[in-house]
């Protein structure tokens, strides 16, 4: 797909360039032949009105001298012979043919006459012994001045749209490739059985509707295992009853040879079954961890669970808010964890605050973290530091701080912790941060308290403007 993308940037730009730069080429040539001729009917115009005065040789040479605006010898003066026994005067130098003189003096008007090294422009004028001619020489170079400095330039010009396009192409190619790439590798890996794996939902829109497609196939994978593995340790527990029936009726037959084969045999079963049990838990508990590590869409929770809330929050006339919940936000934890702890911090507003109290959930995806904001406007809380601990009282009523703890664990799991502080609509807001990646979360310190202060300083500018 790349490499298509850069063949059709190269084939478009190149047909592009070649349109316009051909004709703008001819024109430039065309140009310069315009502008080589005009200058040649400007000294040829010069002359003209000695012509219109005198025909006098001494003049005309004086003038032809004076009208040279570039190396001698391009001005020339056919002057017709005066009277019977005149003769033609040749003022100057002169290339052009004599037929083409005659011609041009017959015709009356100006014409071109190809000459060696370049050609002559034979201007006739009236004067009173008949129609004198005035010719002007035009070299070849004087016709292409320019003309090879304005196609080099036009060249490059062209080279470098060509070059530029290309990379544009390459760029956009790698922006494409890059997330098909990794949704086939993810593909990969579940298929040899990594659970975990998830793929980034980012890129041109048709590829992360695929990327979104396979988050939702995965995470059914493993709720379709972990439902299978749960079954599994079901029916093997529900065994246990009818081979305990078979032991203890084997120990009734005696000490014959078939009962003790009968004996073996279902001691041999209930072995069986614990080993088919404890492989069912593991798995289970792998299937859970998996799930754990794939994480889930915070955005997506976050709507879930606020639109459960707001029913309660119409009841009580409270005015609710969302903000960065419109795109998908992707973080280490599992779906009923987060949902779990969105519940504790919503619940806590819902108890502790009086009806009619708004509050607001906010979502701020960083580079390293994802940091989740839930905030109220009620009367704030006395004991920050008490509230996310077990068994101490969080709301001033009696509350024991387990919903707090809670959130406090799952930020702690992912290398995040939880802040109590004031909240922009005046009472307490609960910051939760939740770390994409523990390893750079632990080295990346610094550059989460510099966002940690980002984030104060554009609440305190907001509770300004507000108020």
């Amino acid at each position: 797909m790349r490499w298509a993308l850069v063949k059709v940037a190269l084939a478009v730009t190149a047909m592009v360039v070649v349109a316009f730069a051909v004709p703008l080429g001819l024109v430039v040539k065309e140009l310069a032949r315009d502008r080589a001729y005009s200058n040649a009917e400007r000294q040829a115009a010069t002359i003209g009105p000695v012509l219109a005065i005198t025909t006098d040789r001494t003049q005309l040479e004086r003038a032809v001298a004076s009208a040279e605006t570039g190396p001698g010898g391009r001005i020339g003066v056919h002057v017709p012979a005066s009277g019977k026994n005149g003769r033609p005067a040749e003022i100057g130098s002169r290339r052009a043919a004599q037929r083409d003189v005659a011609a041009a003096a017959k015709l009356g008007r100006a014409s071109i006459s190809p000459v060696t090294g370049g050609s002559s422009l034979l201007q006739p004028t009236a004067v009173a012994s008949g129609i004198a001619v005035v010719e002007v020489f035009v070299p070849d170079k004087a016709l292409t001045n320019g003309v090879t400095t304005s196609w080099v330039v036009l060249a490059g010009v062209g080279l470098a749209l060509i070059i530029g396009s290309v990379a544009v192409a390459d760029r956009l190619g790698t922006r494409m490739v890059r997330p098909a790439k990794r949704l086939a590798g993810a593909a990969h890996d579940l298929g040899q059985g990594k659970l975990g794996v998830r793929v980034p939902e980012d890129g041109p829109k048709e590829l992360r509707s695929a990327a979104s497609a396979f988050n939702s196939m995965a995470d059914q994978v493993v709720q379709l295992l972990a439902n299978e593995r749960e079954l599994a340790a079901d029916l093997s527990h529900r065994l246990r009853t009818p081979l305990t029936v078979l032991r203890l009726n084997a120990a009734s037959l005696g000490d014959t040879s078939a009962a003790e084969q009968t004996r073996a045999a279902v001691e041999q079963l209930e072995r069986e079954v614990d080993q088919i049990i404890r492989t069912a838990r593991e798995q289970k508990a792998q299937t859970r961890q998996a799930a754990a590590a794939a994480g889930c869409d915070a955005a997506e929770v976050i709507r879930e669970r606020m639109g459960f809330w707001s029913a309660l929050a119409e009841d009580e006339g409270r005015t609710v808010r969302i903000a960065g919940a419109d795109r998908p936000v992707r973080v280490p934890v599992a779906r009923p964890e987060l949902a779990a702890a969105l519940d504790a911090m919503l619940g806590n507003v819902f108890r502790h605050t009086p009806e009619g109290t708004a509050f607001a959930v906010d979502v701020h995806n960083a580079e390293e973290a994802v940091i989740v904001l839930v905030s109220d406007a009620g009367g704030g809380i006395a004991d920050p530091d008490a509230a996310l601990r077990r068994g101490h009282g969080g709301g001033g009523d009696g509350s024991t701080g387990l919903g707090l703890d809670i959130v406090r664990r799952l930020a702690e799991s992912t290398g995040g912790d939880v802040r109590i502080g004031r909240s922009v609509l005046g009472g307490t807001e609960v910051r939760v941060w939740l770390a994409l990646d523990d390893r750079r979360a632990r080295a990346g310190t610094r550059r989460g308290h510099r966002l940690r202060r980002t984030l104060g300083g554009r609440r305190r500018r907001t509770a300004r403007t507000g108020s």
